[in-house]
Protein backbone atom coordinates (compact mmCIF):
# COMPACT_ATOMS: atom_id res chain seq x y z
CA UNK A 1 0.00 0.00 0.00
CA UNK A 2 1.29 3.50 -0.83
CA UNK A 3 2.27 5.61 2.12
CA UNK A 4 0.72 9.00 1.73
CA UNK A 5 -0.97 11.85 3.54
CA UNK A 6 -4.72 11.92 4.17
CA UNK A 7 -6.70 12.09 0.97
CA UNK A 8 -7.18 15.48 -0.55
CA UNK A 9 -10.70 16.47 -1.66
CA UNK A 10 -9.77 15.46 -5.21
CA UNK A 11 -8.61 12.05 -4.01
CA UNK A 12 -11.74 11.45 -1.97
CA UNK A 13 -14.12 12.60 -4.69
CA UNK A 14 -12.58 10.14 -7.12
CA UNK A 15 -13.53 7.15 -4.93
CA UNK A 16 -10.24 5.43 -5.65
CA UNK A 17 -9.64 7.25 -8.95
CA UNK A 18 -8.99 11.00 -8.57
CA UNK A 19 -9.27 11.36 -12.36
CA UNK A 20 -12.52 9.56 -13.29
CA UNK A 21 -12.81 8.29 -16.84
CA UNK A 22 -9.16 7.41 -17.28
CA UNK A 23 -7.07 4.84 -15.40
CA UNK A 24 -3.83 5.50 -13.56
CA UNK A 25 -1.50 4.07 -16.23
CA UNK A 26 -3.27 5.88 -19.06
CA UNK A 27 -3.32 9.13 -17.08
CA UNK A 28 0.41 9.01 -16.35
CA UNK A 29 1.23 8.01 -19.93
CA UNK A 30 -0.79 10.89 -21.36
CA UNK A 31 0.85 13.38 -18.99
CA UNK A 32 4.29 12.02 -19.89
CA UNK A 33 3.55 12.31 -23.61
CA UNK A 34 2.59 15.95 -23.08
CA UNK A 35 5.76 16.64 -21.12
CA UNK A 36 7.82 14.91 -23.82
CA UNK A 37 6.87 17.71 -26.23
CA UNK A 38 9.42 19.92 -24.52
CA UNK A 39 12.25 17.41 -24.70
CA UNK A 40 11.51 16.75 -28.37
CA UNK A 41 11.37 20.47 -29.15
CA UNK A 42 14.92 20.97 -27.88
CA UNK A 43 16.70 17.66 -28.48
CA UNK A 44 15.46 16.41 -31.86
CA UNK A 45 17.10 19.32 -33.67
CA UNK A 46 20.59 18.99 -32.18
CA UNK A 47 22.04 17.05 -35.14
CA UNK A 48 20.52 19.65 -37.50
CA UNK A 49 22.14 22.76 -36.00
CA UNK A 50 25.00 22.98 -38.54
CA UNK A 51 22.56 22.57 -41.48
CA UNK A 52 20.18 25.12 -39.95
CA UNK A 53 23.05 27.60 -39.58
CA UNK A 54 23.68 27.46 -43.33
CA UNK A 55 20.01 27.53 -44.36
CA UNK A 56 19.04 30.38 -42.02
CA UNK A 57 22.19 32.38 -42.80
CA UNK A 58 23.42 32.33 -39.21
CA UNK A 59 27.00 33.34 -38.43
CA UNK A 60 27.84 30.03 -36.76
CA UNK A 61 26.43 26.94 -35.08
CA UNK A 62 26.87 28.75 -31.76
CA UNK A 63 24.50 31.47 -32.99
CA UNK A 64 22.03 28.81 -34.12
CA UNK A 65 21.91 27.58 -30.51
CA UNK A 66 19.55 30.51 -29.96
CA UNK A 67 16.70 28.52 -31.54
CA UNK A 68 16.85 26.45 -28.35
CA UNK A 69 17.03 29.48 -26.06
CA UNK A 70 14.20 31.31 -27.88
CA UNK A 71 11.94 28.30 -27.34
CA UNK A 72 12.88 28.07 -23.67
CA UNK A 73 12.27 31.80 -23.07
CA UNK A 74 8.78 31.52 -24.57
CA UNK A 75 8.26 28.35 -22.60
CA UNK A 76 9.25 30.09 -19.36
CA UNK A 77 7.30 33.32 -19.88
CA UNK A 78 4.18 31.49 -21.06
CA UNK A 79 4.01 29.59 -17.80
CA UNK A 80 3.55 32.80 -15.80
CA UNK A 81 0.04 33.27 -17.21
CA UNK A 82 -0.94 29.69 -17.95
CA UNK A 83 -1.52 28.66 -14.36
CA UNK A 84 -3.79 31.63 -13.74
CA UNK A 85 -5.80 30.81 -16.86
CA UNK A 86 -6.10 27.15 -15.93
CA UNK A 87 -7.19 28.00 -12.36
CA UNK A 88 -10.02 30.06 -13.89
CA UNK A 89 -11.12 27.99 -16.89
CA UNK A 90 -10.03 24.48 -15.88
CA UNK A 91 -7.31 22.25 -17.24
CA UNK A 92 -8.75 20.93 -20.52
CA UNK A 93 -9.38 24.06 -22.59
CA UNK A 94 -5.96 25.72 -22.09
CA UNK A 95 -4.11 22.51 -22.89
CA UNK A 96 -6.00 22.10 -26.17
CA UNK A 97 -5.26 25.71 -27.17
CA UNK A 98 -1.61 25.32 -26.22
CA UNK A 99 -1.24 22.23 -28.39
CA UNK A 100 -2.76 24.08 -31.33
CA UNK A 101 -0.33 27.00 -30.93
CA UNK A 102 2.61 24.61 -30.69
CA UNK A 103 1.53 22.83 -33.88
CA UNK A 104 1.12 26.02 -35.93
CA UNK A 105 4.41 27.51 -34.72
CA UNK A 106 6.29 24.33 -35.66
CA UNK A 107 4.97 24.67 -39.21
CA UNK A 108 6.12 28.32 -39.35
CA UNK A 109 9.64 27.32 -38.29
CA UNK A 110 9.66 24.67 -41.01
CA UNK A 111 8.91 27.37 -43.57
CA UNK A 112 11.39 29.95 -42.22
CA UNK A 113 14.10 31.28 -44.52
CA UNK A 114 15.98 33.43 -42.00
CA UNK A 115 17.02 33.13 -38.39
CA UNK A 116 14.81 36.00 -37.14
CA UNK A 117 11.63 34.31 -38.39
CA UNK A 118 12.70 30.97 -36.93
CA UNK A 119 13.46 32.58 -33.57
CA UNK A 120 10.08 34.34 -33.45
CA UNK A 121 8.21 31.15 -34.27
CA UNK A 122 10.26 29.17 -31.78
CA UNK A 123 9.34 31.69 -29.07
CA UNK A 124 5.65 31.23 -29.89
CA UNK A 125 6.09 27.47 -29.94
CA UNK A 126 7.54 27.70 -26.44
CA UNK A 127 4.53 29.71 -25.28
CA UNK A 128 2.26 26.98 -26.62
CA UNK A 129 4.29 24.31 -24.83
CA UNK A 130 3.87 26.18 -21.54
CA UNK A 131 0.27 24.96 -21.32
CA UNK A 132 1.13 21.24 -21.06
CA UNK A 133 4.00 21.95 -18.65
CA UNK A 134 1.90 23.94 -16.18
CA UNK A 135 -1.30 21.94 -16.51
CA UNK A 136 0.41 18.57 -16.10
CA UNK A 137 1.90 19.75 -12.78
CA UNK A 138 -1.38 21.35 -11.70
CA UNK A 139 -3.40 18.25 -12.61
CA UNK A 140 -1.09 16.03 -10.58
CA UNK A 141 -1.43 18.43 -7.64
CA UNK A 142 -5.24 18.41 -8.13
CA UNK A 143 -5.28 14.64 -7.80
CA UNK A 144 -2.47 13.70 -5.41
CA UNK A 145 -0.58 14.96 -2.37
CA UNK A 146 2.51 14.20 -0.30
CA UNK A 147 4.91 11.48 -1.38
CA UNK A 148 2.27 10.00 -3.67
CA UNK A 149 2.43 13.23 -5.66
CA UNK A 150 6.22 12.88 -5.90
CA UNK A 151 5.79 9.28 -7.07
CA UNK A 152 3.40 10.30 -9.86
CA UNK A 153 5.74 13.12 -10.89
CA UNK A 154 8.62 10.64 -11.02
CA UNK A 155 6.65 8.20 -13.18
CA UNK A 156 5.69 11.04 -15.49
CA UNK A 157 9.31 12.15 -15.70
CA UNK A 158 10.45 8.59 -16.37
CA UNK A 159 8.27 8.20 -19.45
CA UNK A 160 8.94 11.79 -20.48
CA UNK A 161 12.70 11.19 -20.34
CA UNK A 162 12.40 8.47 -22.95
CA UNK A 163 12.04 11.31 -25.48
CA UNK A 164 15.66 12.54 -25.26
CA UNK A 165 16.84 8.93 -25.65
CA UNK A 166 15.38 8.72 -29.14
CA UNK A 167 15.11 12.39 -30.14
CA UNK A 168 18.63 13.03 -31.52
CA UNK A 169 18.64 9.66 -33.26
CA UNK A 170 15.25 10.48 -34.78
CA UNK A 171 16.61 13.84 -35.88
CA UNK A 172 19.70 12.18 -37.39
CA UNK A 173 17.53 9.63 -39.20
CA UNK A 174 15.29 12.36 -40.56
CA UNK A 175 18.29 14.28 -41.89
CA UNK A 176 19.42 11.17 -43.77
CA UNK A 177 16.30 11.35 -45.94
CA UNK A 178 15.04 14.92 -45.73
CA UNK A 179 16.16 18.51 -44.96
CA UNK A 180 16.05 19.95 -41.46
CA UNK A 181 12.57 21.38 -42.06
CA UNK A 182 11.13 17.85 -41.86
CA UNK A 183 12.09 17.74 -38.19
CA UNK A 184 9.63 20.51 -37.42
CA UNK A 185 7.04 18.73 -39.53
CA UNK A 186 7.44 15.76 -37.17
CA UNK A 187 6.95 18.06 -34.17
CA UNK A 188 3.75 19.40 -35.72
CA UNK A 189 2.53 15.85 -36.37
CA UNK A 190 3.27 14.86 -32.77
CA UNK A 191 1.36 17.86 -31.43
CA UNK A 192 -1.57 17.06 -33.71
CA UNK A 193 -1.75 13.51 -32.41
CA UNK A 194 -1.72 14.74 -28.81
CA UNK A 195 -4.40 17.29 -29.61
CA UNK A 196 -6.72 14.50 -30.74
CA UNK A 197 -5.89 12.32 -27.71
CA UNK A 198 -6.44 15.15 -25.24
CA UNK A 199 -9.72 16.10 -26.90
CA UNK A 200 -10.93 12.56 -26.35
CA UNK A 201 -9.25 11.52 -23.09
CA UNK A 202 -7.87 14.35 -20.96
CA UNK A 203 -9.87 14.55 -17.71
CA UNK A 204 -10.97 17.82 -16.16
CA UNK A 205 -9.23 17.62 -12.79
CA UNK A 206 -10.36 21.01 -11.47
CA UNK A 207 -14.06 21.05 -10.49
CA UNK A 208 -16.01 24.21 -11.22
CA UNK A 209 -16.49 24.95 -7.53
CA UNK A 210 -12.71 25.10 -6.99
CA UNK A 211 -11.98 27.49 -9.86
CA UNK A 212 -10.70 30.97 -9.09
CA UNK A 213 -12.21 34.03 -10.76
CA UNK A 214 -9.70 36.31 -12.42
CA UNK A 215 -10.07 39.21 -10.03
CA UNK A 216 -7.14 41.41 -9.21
CA UNK A 217 -7.39 40.92 -5.45
CA UNK A 218 -7.70 37.12 -5.73
CA UNK A 219 -4.88 36.89 -8.26
CA UNK A 220 -2.56 39.09 -6.22
CA UNK A 221 -3.38 37.09 -3.09
CA UNK A 222 -2.65 33.81 -4.90
CA UNK A 223 0.70 35.01 -6.21
CA UNK A 224 1.54 36.53 -2.83
CA UNK A 225 0.95 33.18 -1.11
CA UNK A 226 3.16 31.34 -3.56
CA UNK A 227 5.92 33.96 -3.80
CA UNK A 228 5.93 34.39 -0.03
CA UNK A 229 6.50 30.70 0.67
CA UNK A 230 10.13 30.04 1.62
CA UNK A 231 10.02 26.37 0.60
CA UNK A 232 8.50 27.10 -2.81
CA UNK A 233 10.91 29.86 -3.81
CA UNK A 234 13.93 28.02 -2.43
CA UNK A 235 13.25 24.91 -4.44
CA UNK A 236 12.40 26.91 -7.56
CA UNK A 237 15.84 28.56 -7.43
CA UNK A 238 17.56 25.26 -6.67
CA UNK A 239 15.76 23.59 -9.60
CA UNK A 240 16.68 26.50 -11.87
CA UNK A 241 20.35 26.06 -11.06
CA UNK A 242 20.21 22.35 -11.90
CA UNK A 243 18.26 23.15 -15.07
CA UNK A 244 21.04 25.58 -15.98
CA UNK A 245 23.54 22.73 -15.97
CA UNK A 246 21.21 20.55 -18.06
CA UNK A 247 20.45 23.28 -20.60
CA UNK A 248 24.14 24.17 -20.78
CA UNK A 249 24.90 20.57 -21.67
CA UNK A 250 22.12 20.48 -24.29
CA UNK A 251 23.33 23.75 -25.86
CA UNK A 252 26.96 22.63 -25.97
CA UNK A 253 26.56 18.91 -26.67
CA UNK A 254 26.61 18.90 -30.47
CA UNK A 255 29.62 21.18 -30.77
CA UNK A 256 31.53 19.52 -27.94
CA UNK A 257 30.89 15.85 -28.63
CA UNK A 258 30.96 16.10 -32.44
CA UNK A 259 33.22 19.08 -33.10
CA UNK A 260 35.80 18.51 -30.36
CA UNK A 261 35.64 14.80 -29.50
CA UNK A 262 34.82 13.66 -33.05
CA UNK A 263 31.82 11.42 -32.33
CA UNK A 264 30.19 12.09 -35.68
CA UNK A 265 27.11 9.92 -36.26
CA UNK A 266 27.62 8.29 -32.85
CA UNK A 267 26.51 11.52 -31.17
CA UNK A 268 22.82 10.46 -30.89
CA UNK A 269 23.87 7.22 -29.17
CA UNK A 270 25.93 9.03 -26.52
CA UNK A 271 23.22 11.64 -25.99
CA UNK A 272 20.73 8.79 -25.64
CA UNK A 273 22.90 7.18 -22.94
CA UNK A 274 22.79 10.33 -20.81
CA UNK A 275 19.04 10.72 -21.34
CA UNK A 276 18.47 7.05 -20.49
CA UNK A 277 20.32 7.59 -17.20
CA UNK A 278 17.94 10.42 -16.39
CA UNK A 279 14.92 8.26 -17.20
CA UNK A 280 16.19 5.31 -15.14
CA UNK A 281 16.89 7.44 -12.09
CA UNK A 282 13.42 9.01 -12.37
CA UNK A 283 11.99 5.50 -12.28
CA UNK A 284 14.18 4.64 -9.28
CA UNK A 285 13.03 7.81 -7.55
CA UNK A 286 9.40 6.74 -7.96
CA UNK A 287 10.23 3.54 -6.08
CA UNK A 288 12.46 5.12 -3.43
CA UNK A 289 10.77 8.41 -2.58
CA UNK A 290 8.00 6.94 -0.43
CA UNK A 291 10.62 5.18 1.67
CA UNK A 292 13.35 7.80 2.00
CA UNK A 293 11.52 11.06 1.32
CA UNK A 294 11.95 13.85 -1.19
CA UNK A 295 14.44 15.88 0.82
CA UNK A 296 16.85 13.06 1.59
CA UNK A 297 17.05 11.84 -2.02
CA UNK A 298 17.30 15.25 -3.68
CA UNK A 299 19.77 16.71 -1.18
CA UNK A 300 22.08 13.68 -1.39
CA UNK A 301 21.94 13.74 -5.20
CA UNK A 302 22.71 17.48 -5.27
CA UNK A 303 25.78 16.99 -3.08
CA UNK A 304 27.02 14.15 -5.30
CA UNK A 305 26.44 16.36 -8.35
CA UNK A 306 28.74 18.97 -6.83
CA UNK A 307 31.45 16.35 -6.26
CA UNK A 308 31.24 15.08 -9.85
CA UNK A 309 31.34 18.65 -11.20
CA UNK A 310 34.54 19.34 -9.28
CA UNK A 311 36.03 16.10 -10.62
CA UNK A 312 35.08 17.01 -14.21
CA UNK A 313 36.68 20.43 -13.95
CA UNK A 314 39.80 19.01 -12.30
CA UNK A 315 40.27 16.42 -15.04
CA UNK A 316 39.72 19.06 -17.72
CA UNK A 317 42.27 21.46 -16.25
CA UNK A 318 44.76 18.59 -15.92
CA UNK A 319 44.27 17.67 -19.58
CA UNK A 320 42.95 14.23 -18.61
CA UNK A 321 39.29 14.63 -19.58
CA UNK A 322 39.26 12.14 -22.46
CA UNK A 323 36.11 10.92 -24.17
CA UNK A 324 35.68 7.95 -21.83
CA UNK A 325 35.88 10.11 -18.72
CA UNK A 326 33.57 12.75 -20.22
CA UNK A 327 30.84 10.28 -21.16
CA UNK A 328 31.08 8.51 -17.80
CA UNK A 329 30.76 11.79 -15.91
CA UNK A 330 27.87 13.03 -18.08
CA UNK A 331 25.97 9.78 -17.52
CA UNK A 332 26.62 9.96 -13.77
CA UNK A 333 25.53 13.61 -13.57
CA UNK A 334 22.29 13.03 -15.48
CA UNK A 335 21.64 9.95 -13.37
CA UNK A 336 21.65 12.21 -10.31
CA UNK A 337 19.37 14.76 -11.97
CA UNK A 338 16.59 12.17 -12.07
CA UNK A 339 16.66 12.16 -8.26
CA UNK A 340 16.54 15.95 -8.17
CA UNK A 341 13.99 17.30 -10.65
CA UNK A 342 10.80 15.46 -9.58
CA UNK A 343 11.53 15.97 -5.88
CA UNK A 344 12.40 19.66 -6.18
CA UNK A 345 9.23 20.14 -8.25
CA UNK A 346 7.08 18.28 -5.73
CA UNK A 347 8.59 20.16 -2.77
CA UNK A 348 7.96 23.52 -4.44
CA UNK A 349 4.33 22.57 -5.22
CA UNK A 350 3.54 20.79 -1.94
CA UNK A 351 2.30 23.80 0.09
CA UNK A 352 -0.26 24.86 -2.55
CA UNK A 353 -3.27 22.66 -3.22
CA UNK A 354 -5.39 25.77 -3.51
CA UNK A 355 -4.35 27.78 -6.59
CA UNK A 356 -2.22 24.88 -7.83
CA UNK A 357 -2.20 26.49 -11.28
CA UNK A 358 -0.58 29.68 -9.98
CA UNK A 359 1.92 27.59 -8.02
CA UNK A 360 2.73 25.57 -11.15
CA UNK A 361 3.19 28.81 -13.09
CA UNK A 362 5.60 30.28 -10.58
CA UNK A 363 7.60 27.08 -10.12
CA UNK A 364 7.72 26.25 -13.82
CA UNK A 365 8.45 29.76 -15.08
CA UNK A 366 10.98 30.53 -12.38
CA UNK A 367 13.04 27.36 -12.76
CA UNK A 368 12.83 27.41 -16.58
CA UNK A 369 13.83 31.06 -17.02
CA UNK A 370 16.68 30.80 -14.53
CA UNK A 371 17.86 27.56 -16.12
CA UNK A 372 17.55 29.04 -19.62
CA UNK A 373 19.68 32.04 -18.68
CA UNK A 374 22.38 29.91 -17.09
CA UNK A 375 22.28 27.39 -19.95
CA UNK A 376 22.58 30.19 -22.53
CA UNK A 377 25.65 31.58 -20.79
CA UNK A 378 27.27 28.13 -20.67
CA UNK A 379 26.43 27.41 -24.31
CA UNK A 380 27.63 30.77 -25.64
CA UNK A 381 30.87 30.45 -23.68
CA UNK A 382 31.87 27.42 -25.76
CA UNK A 383 35.50 27.86 -26.77
CA UNK A 384 36.41 24.56 -28.39
CA UNK A 385 36.91 22.72 -25.12
CA UNK A 386 34.92 21.21 -22.25
CA UNK A 387 36.08 23.89 -19.79
CA UNK A 388 33.05 26.24 -20.04
CA UNK A 389 30.64 23.36 -19.50
CA UNK A 390 32.65 21.96 -16.58
CA UNK A 391 32.86 25.39 -14.93
CA UNK A 392 29.15 25.89 -15.55
CA UNK A 393 28.32 22.56 -13.94
CA UNK A 394 30.34 23.42 -10.83
CA UNK A 395 28.83 26.92 -10.49
CA UNK A 396 25.30 25.53 -10.88
CA UNK A 397 26.00 22.78 -8.33
CA UNK A 398 27.40 25.26 -5.82
CA UNK A 399 24.38 27.52 -6.34
CA UNK A 400 22.05 24.59 -5.73
CA UNK A 401 23.72 23.56 -2.48
CA UNK A 402 23.86 27.13 -1.18
CA UNK A 403 20.16 27.61 -1.96
CA UNK A 404 19.24 24.37 -0.21
CA UNK A 405 21.21 25.37 2.90
CA UNK A 406 19.43 28.74 3.04
CA UNK A 407 15.99 27.24 2.35
CA UNK A 408 16.32 24.49 4.94
CA UNK A 409 18.16 26.70 7.45
CA UNK A 410 21.17 24.42 7.31
CA UNK A 411 19.29 21.16 8.01
CA UNK A 412 19.66 18.86 5.00
CA UNK A 413 18.92 15.16 4.36
CA UNK A 414 15.84 15.03 6.59
CA UNK A 415 14.11 11.70 6.00
CA UNK A 416 12.34 10.91 9.23
CA UNK A 417 9.30 13.17 8.89
CA UNK A 418 5.71 12.19 9.63
CA UNK A 419 4.11 9.76 7.22
CA UNK A 420 3.14 11.27 3.90
CA UNK A 421 5.28 14.39 4.18
CA UNK A 422 8.55 15.24 2.44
Amino acid sequence: MDRMSPLSPADAAGAGSPHPGIGFAAFVSLLAALMAMNALATDIMLPALPEMALSLRAASTTETQTVISAYLIGFGLGQIFMGLISDRYGRRLPILIGLGVYLLAALVVAGATDLATALGARFVQGVGAAAPRVIVAASIRDCYSGRRMARVLSLTMMVFMAAPVVAPALGQLTLAFAPWQAIFGLLALYAGGLLVLCWRLYPETLPVERRMPIRRAAVMAGFARVLGDRQTIGYVVAAGAIFGALFGYINSSQQLLVGVYGLGTLFPAVFAATAAALALSSFANARLVERFGMRFLSHAASLCFLGLSVLMLGLDLAGALNLTWLIALLVAVTLLMGLVFPNFNALSMAPHQQAAGIAASVTGAGSTLLGTGLGYIIGQAFNGSATPMAVGFMVCALGTMLTLLITERGRLFRAGQPLGRA
